[in-house]
């Protein structure tokens, strides 16, 4: 093994077959000996923390409080682990500035995406952009967010109502309920693209439900009929979303109007449109519009007004005359 491997020159460094190997020496072997040390330090306080964490917060329903705590802990330890690696490999000054420069270069032309997904990660913490539980729209993807890491985003997917189906990517189911499909998007997207959020700072999002009708139908009592379908089912909604709505307008300076639902009328070429106006929260839209038509379907079949559609229906045809002429030429017979 000697004439293998062999330990020589002023500083002890590492000769396999006589070659010389770059860098090996005593010093950087025990460097990488501190630096395993260090990251089975690392994971068994991770370890550590991420138990003592989930029985500490085992019982409080909010799962935000057991997110940002797990974040919490993430970050901390990886910048322990960074600063202890420095430390380790980088005791002088100097040595450690030209490594820095020497990084930061390589990264920022060979990494970019990876910089950029990690400044992301950062931009979300600190600008609050969105937080676990919120749903938004992000890289194109619909849905609930269910974790976030330091590269990427974790969407729990959400379908798209009728008028977006055509938005890419196809999407089967035709409301905003899970699909079953979990997707991760690249942090780096919010710097590329917007980022809308559903329920951040006002949980609660404006709906509307549509009803064409004939202009010989009571246009009147259709309108009461979806007022007070819209009322009963959001009424709730509407109080609790007041004192959030006035937070709001006192935080942006802007101006929400009136959160009571409202039925507008629009006069087309075949019909009266009436369109109801309400809040629904930011989930369970779905149910509240389902629950809303049934309940006007019925009420239209009691006042006996019917849908408007661009349908044709056949009711008579004219009445037809069919006038037959004899032959009275006479036929001679022999």
């Amino acid at each position: 093994m000697e004439s293998i491997f062999s330990i020589a020159g002023p500083k002890n460094s590492l000769h396999v077959f006589g070659v010389k190997l770059v860098g090996v020496n005593a010093d950087s072997g025990t460097k990488l000996l501190l630096t395993l040390a260090l990251v089975a330090i690392v994971l068994i306080l991770r370890a550590l923390l991420q138990a003592g964490t989930a029985r500490l917060y085992a019982r409080t329903e909010k799962a935000q409080t057991r997110f940002w705590a797990r974040q919490a802990i993430q970050v901390g330890l990886a910048f322990v682990f960074v600063v202890g690696a420095l430390s380790i490999w980088f005791d002088d000054p100097g040595r450690l500035s030209t490594g820095l420069g020497l990084v930061t270069a390589g990264l920022a032309f060979a990494l970019q995406k990876v910089v950029a997904s990690l400044a992301g990660y950062v931009i979300i913490l600190r600008g609050r952009t969105f937080n676990v539980g919120d749903r938004i729209t992000m890289g194109g993807v619909r849905g609930d967010v269910v974790s976030l890491g330091f590269m990427q985003t974790t969407i729990m997917e959400m379908g798209q109502p009728p008028p977006v189906q055509n938005a890419d990517p196809a999407m089967w189911v035709k409301a905003r309920q899970y699909s079953g499909r979990i997707v991760t998007v690249s942090n780096s997207k919010i710097f590329d693209e917007p980022v809308f959020n559903y329920s951040k700072e006002f949980p609660y999002i404006w709906e509307e439900l549509s009803l064409p009708i004939a202009f010989r139908d009571d246009r009147n009592k259709a309108e009461r009929i979806l007022l007070e379908a819209t009322q009963e089912h959001t009424i709730h909604i509407t109080q609790i979303g007041i004192e959030d709505a006035k937070e709001l307008e006192r935080r942006y300076l802007i101006k929400l109007g009136d959160l009571k639902p409202r039925v507008f009328l629009r006069i087309t070429d075949n019909w009266v449109e009436l369109t109801a106006r309400f809040i629904v929260r930011d989930h369970q839209i779905r149910e509240v519009k389902d629950a809303m038509s049934r309940q006007i379907l019925t009420k239209l079949d009691e006042a006996g007004i019917g849908i408007a559609s661009t349908t044709f229906e056949v009711v008579g045809l004219p009445t037809m005359r069919l006038r037959l002429e004899e032959n009275t030429r006479g036929v001679k017979t022999g």
